[in-house]
Formats: C-alpha cells, structure tokens, sequence
C-alpha cells in the first residue's frame, strides 16, 4: 500500500517524512517541529506553521488542544498507510464526468436562451467550495472527537478558517440557503456579497452577480429554484478538479455560438493548444495573457505543464491575466479557482492603455506572452494611446488608425516579453498581414528587426463569432541561429475535421495540431504545406506575410478520359435535344 501515490506538493510530503522520522505516531509541539526542521531543511518559523497548516487541510496532521496551555495546539501526524486509506475512502464517493454533465446539460435545458448562462457558472462554483467546505469541517470535526475534545470544542475546532480554503459563513452554506425557498434571490444575492467581503480573492468576483435582479420576472425565480434543486442532487466535494474545470469549460462552450451574436468571444480550446504547444511554457516561467477572457490560455498552458512535467511542476508556473470586462473577468477568475489552479494572478483594466502587471520603472515582462485579442479593435488611435501608461515603451514602432488595435496589441504583447527568451503568441485577422498604411509601417519595423518567427493561416469556421479564417504569428526575442533571417509559414487551411455539435464549425484534432506543431519544431519546407522563407522574398512581396504567398495547398490534378468525356457530353446533348422538342410542343399547344 506504500507504493500508492499520494496527491501533495513533493515538498509538503518531504516535511511530512522529516516530521514522521523524527515524532512518528508521538504527538510534538510547534517549537519541536521549528527545531527539527530548521536545523534539517533550513525552514523559518513562519513556513513551518504553513507547513502544519497545509498538512492539517490536507488531513495529514491531527490537532489538538495543549493540556499545558489551551492557548496552543499539539499536533501528531497520521501514518501513510491511514492517508492513502482515506484517499481510497474518498475516491468510492468521487463523481464521474457524465455525472457532472448530466446535472449541466438539464441547467442547459432548463434556462435556454432566456436568462444569462452565467448564473449557471456561479451557482456550479457558489456549490463546489460549500460542498468542499463541508467535506473539510467534517473531517477536522471526527479527528477532533478521536482526539478526545467535547463535541462543542469539536465544532469550534473544526470551523477554524486554516481547516478552510474559503471563509463560509454557516448561515450562507448551500443547505441552508437552499432551505428558504420564498428568500432564494436575497439569500444567494447576500452570500454573494458577505462571502466576497470575507474573502479577499473573490471581491469583485463573485459579488458582481446580482439574483435579485435575474428573478426581476416570476418565471426566472422559478428557473432559480429548479437550478438549485438540480445542482442539489449531487455533492461535488470529491470531483476530480479536471473534471469540473471541463464541466465549467463545457457551459462555456456550449453557449459560445449564441454569445458570440452578442459580441463575446470564445476562444476554442484546441486554437489555444495548438499556440501552447508552439510556445511550449515550461515550469518556472512566467505566462501572461494581456486579453484573458475566461483565461483559457493560462488554464491550457498550466495543463501543458502539468501532463510534460507533473502537478508539481505546473505548480512552478507563474500565472498573469488582465481582461477589461469585470463580469466576464469575474468567470475567468471562478474557472481558474474550479480548475484548482491557485499560481495565478487576475487584473481588471484596459490593457492598451492602463496595463496592470509592472516592475520599477516600467511594465513588467514574461517568458511567454499569449493572446486571442479582440480583432479590429477600434477606437485606439495615435491620440488615445498617448493617454496611456507607458506608450513610449509599448508602442516604438508607431501607431495604429484607429479603425484597427491589431498591431497595437501585437506590440504590447512584444515589449511585456523578456528580451533573453521571451516567446509570443497571438491568434489574429489575416488582414493584419497585408493591410498598409500604419499596420505596414509597424509589420515592417518589426520584421527588420527579425522578431517574427512563423506564420500559420488556420482553416475557415474555427470560430464562434466569424466564419473567416484567423491567423497565428509567433514571435521570438532569441531567435536560433539556423532561423535567424528567416520566416516560416505554414499553410494550415485545409487542417480541420467537422465540428461533432455545431454543424457549420469545424474544429482542429490532435493530429491536426500534432502535424502543425511537429513542422514548427522541425523549421523545414514541406511540399504545399510549409515553407521557410528568405528575408529578400519577403522584402520584395513589400513586407507582405499573407500566408498563400508562400505556401499554398497543391491542387490534385485529376486524369481526363477524353473519350469517355466526349461520349458523355453527346448523350447530353441528345438529351438537351429531345426536352427542347417537348418544349416547343406545349408551346404550341398552348398557343
């Protein structure tokens, strides 16, 4: 049972392994836990309480009132073998991901397109932390009764904030709320609120929701009543993260064809892969997103380390987002909290003209900086970028009109990459690579300066909000030797399978993204669908990076029988012949 693997942070479970050689199943004071592991890893006082606060969340450390002194706590440790038995213990209960999608796909059907889908996101993530809160309280509260406390120091015991990863008041638990059926808007819209002001990192999340106002008509209060039955059914504390991050993701996309009329924007799952598996992040860089959105791109790029590296690992992965909308800032921060993923850092702002993430003097910089931004952003001329922070070093190669933000948010992501190694992505309008005026002025500055690195035209319809077909341009700050002075472009327009739900998309497989992603690596010409390009060539085409001008699909020559051809043409003809006679009969007839 010993070789099972345990889900902890590798350096947590290596304290844990110091404590238990040293105290075993014996109980030990804080002060014997600093001694210990101050002298054996180095550890201050302050991180050995985050260490035995962390392991008494994680139901690795039992607590228990001091009998010297009832102001301080004794711990003792649980075995390995008592640790995997309540992780097998907890997996029997775990829900399975139909499960998850069966209550989601009645919340689906059950609000259409008469409410916003958004509640359904903030009541699946308002039940998750509940049911986990509880899931938390009950097991602090047993191993408080085992350790011999009464029942009433037992559940003050097992209420303390460091059992928690949310402060949840007992009144605002989903039980409860749920119970008062006649206050449902006013309950849920206050929890919002109070558990908002409790908790620091969820102000101006979750309370920028209002139920009050969603049951403003009786048929929506009855919809809000259905829903909280329907997310009743089910606890949710032992979901695998994955599986409701994907369930989260599922709503998102589910409804992204009928947003998308209403100008938001969804970025598809497998276009961000592809563009992470490109940039490639590794862990202990840092990753940015100037246009977060629901922060698909931080979410894959974690899950990009997480499944080449280890949980661990994907740990070490800097997280950073900004997005202008609160609201949809709002459901990008929940996503990140249900993904489980806590090494992120979320702003709200303009970023064209008041970027958030800084350092000194100055904006701060990243290994990788990725991006869907809005295209043809309008309204951000010479005039109104000046307004902005920073614009002298953000923008050095000019100013867009104001018809189009694209190459400004192209120089941005530039200058928020690091100069040693700096890796940028950005998923675009394939205008962007041929428009003149200012955008040629921009494109051409920063080609001379061998920036650009790839140039790949995806496939029609991959969309929610337009059926054109969008282009990725990575960029590199360190180009290698043998791609210095040189252009890729990868002609990826005929890359796609049909969409399986949506019968006018098409989407991007994994041997799609494979095939592009392998040629990226490989920086080779392939027949009709890839091709390095000189510096000269492109010159000479005026700076134009237009993807079919260097790379374009062979068209399949078909074999021409020409007697058979010439047979089929004179039967149509007699054919023609005989339906012209049966005409000029009925003419005559009617005549």
């Amino acid at each position: 049972m010993s070789d099972k693997k345990i889900k902890l942070p590798k350096w947590l479970e290596e304290r844990h392994s110091k404590l238990w050689e040293k105290f075993g199943n014996s109980s030990f004071r804080m002060e014997e836990a600093v001694e210990l592991l101050s002298k054996d890893s180095g550890v201050e006082k302050e991180e050995v309480a985050v260490v035995l606060s962390e392991l008494r969340k994680a139901g690795w450390v039992k607590v228990e009132l001091d009998p010297e002194d009832a102001r301080k706590r004794i711990y003792k440790l649980k075995s390995k073998g008592n640790i995997i038995k309540d992780e097998l213990t907890l997996k029997e209960g775990k829900l399975s991901r139909s499960d998850i999608e069966t209550i989601l796909k009645k919340a689906a059907d059950l609000i259409r397109t008469r409410v916003d889908y958004k509640f359904i996101l903030v009541l699946l993530f308002l039940k998750q932390i509940s049911d986990k809160w509880d899931m938390e309280y009950e097991r602090a509260y047993k191993e408080a009764l085992e350790d011999g406390l009464s029942v009433d120091e037992a559940t003050d015991e097992a209420s303390q904030l460091s059992f928690h990863d949310f402060d949840l008041p007992k009144n605002y638990h989903w039980k409860n709320l749920r119970s008062d059926v006649e206050n449902l808007p006013e309950n849920f819209s206050n929890a919002l609120k109070t558990i908002a002001d409790r908790n620091p990192q969820l102000k101006d999340v979750i309370d920028t929701f209002d139920f009050v106002e969603f049951t403003s008509s009786r048929e929506n209060a009855e919809i809000l009543r259905q829903l909280v039955e329907l997310f009743s059914e089910k606890k949710l504390h032992h979901v695998d993260p994955d599986i409701l991050g994907d369930s989260y993701e599922w709503i998102l996309r589910y409804f992204a064809p009928q947003k998308a009329k209403e100008g938001e924007v969804y970025t598809p799952r497998e276009v961000i892969k592809l563009l992470v598996e490109i940039l490639d992040p590794k862990p202990g860089e840092s990753v940015y997103d100037p246009a977060s959105a629901s922060n698909g791109m931080l979410i894959i790029s974690y899950s990009h380390v997480k499944d080449n590296y280890g949980k661990e690992e994907a740990e070490k992965l800097f997280l950073y987002g900004q997005e202008v909308n609160q609201k949809t800032l709002a459901l990008g921060t929940m996503n990140l909290y249900i993904h489980d993923i806590k090494n992120a850092q979320t702003a709200m702002g303009d970023t064209l003209l008041y970027p958030k993430f800084k350092e000194g003097d100055g904006i701060k910089d990243f290994d990788v900086v990725i991006a869907n931004p809005p295209w043809n952003l309008d309204g951000f001329s010479e005039e109104t970028l000046k307004k902005g922070e920073f614009w002298r070093e953000r923008f050095p190669y000019g100013f867009v009109n104001k018809q189009s933000a694209d190459w400004a948010w192209i120089q941005h992501m530039l200058a928020s990459a690091k100069d040693d190694n700096g890796r940028v992505g950005v998923i675009i309008d394939n205008g962007a690579l041929f428009r003149g005026g200012k955008e040629k002025k921009i494109r051409t500055g920063i080609f001379k300066d061998d920036l650009i690195d790839c140039v790949i035209l995806l496939t029609e319809k991959l969309f929610y909000n337009t059926s054109a077909a969008g282009a990725i341009i990575v960029f590199n700050k360190n180009k290698p030797k043998n791609m210095k002075g040189k252009v890729l472009f990868i002609n990826a327009s005929e890359e796609f399978e049909k969409h399986p739900e949506v019968r006018k998309l098409n989407i991007l497989s994994n041997e799609n993204i494979n095939k592009i992603v392998d040629i990226y690596h490989k920086f080779d010409d392939v027949d009709g669908f890839a091709r390095v390009v000189s510096r000269e060539e492109i010159e000479k085409n005026e700076y134009n990076l237009y993807v079919p001008l260097y790379a374009s699909p062979k068209e399949e020559m078909e074999e021409i029988n020409i007697p058979r051809e010439w047979s089929e043409l004179k039967e149509l003809e007699d054919e023609l012949h005989l339906i012209e006679k049966k005409i000029e009969g009925y003419i005559e007839e009617v005549l």
